[in-house]
């Protein structure tokens, strides 16, 4: 199985290295995490997080001014999570973000948290849908990962 460390970080964009260091601290918090899942239609967050407690965090990775302003979609993430995140890296202009939210300082190797989003528990029936879609995805990209071929066999 081709190990998705040996991907060349040069072939990465912007935002996913942010993703890959945002993910690479939070399973140090013992967090599993999968990136491009969608919650719903018209949706797609950069980075969802399960927690070792069953907490769902989205995590949003902003390469620029540009990128952020671009996004007119985030505020529907909040429904899908217990916590909601921006990634950014030390460059990035982080009074644009808004200070109910929560903020991760991140680069191609790790990431800290600066300001923890704060805690809106999602319902019992939503956190299951939301469990399961993500068991999924993880599943899918794990058997296209070790049989390319099927990818295409896979529907959501």
């Amino acid at each position: 199985m081709i190990s998705p460390s040996a991907i060349p970080l040069a072939t990465l964009m912007p935002g996913q290295l942010l993703a890959r260091g945002t993910c690479r601290h939070l399973a140090g918090l013992g967090f599993v995490t999968v990136e491009e899942l969608v919650p719903c239609p018209g949706l797609r967050v950069d980075v969802m997080a399960l927690g070792p407690k069953g907490e769902l965090w989205v995590v949003e990775c902003k390469s620029s001014r540009a990128d952020y302003a671009a996004d007119h979609k985030w505020q529907g993430y909040l429904e899908w999570c217990d916590r909601f995140f921006w990634a950014v890296d030390s460059d990035f202009p982080v009074d644009l973000l808004p200070d109910e939210t929560g903020l991760i300082l991140a680069d191609a190797y790790d990431a800290e948290i600066l300001r923890m989003g704060p805690e809106t528990r999602l319902a019992g029936a939503r956190r299951k849908v939301m469990t399961q879609k993500f068991a999924r995805h993880a599943a899918r990209r794990l058997q296209a990962l070790r049989d390319p071929g099927v990818a295409g066999l896979l529907a959501d």
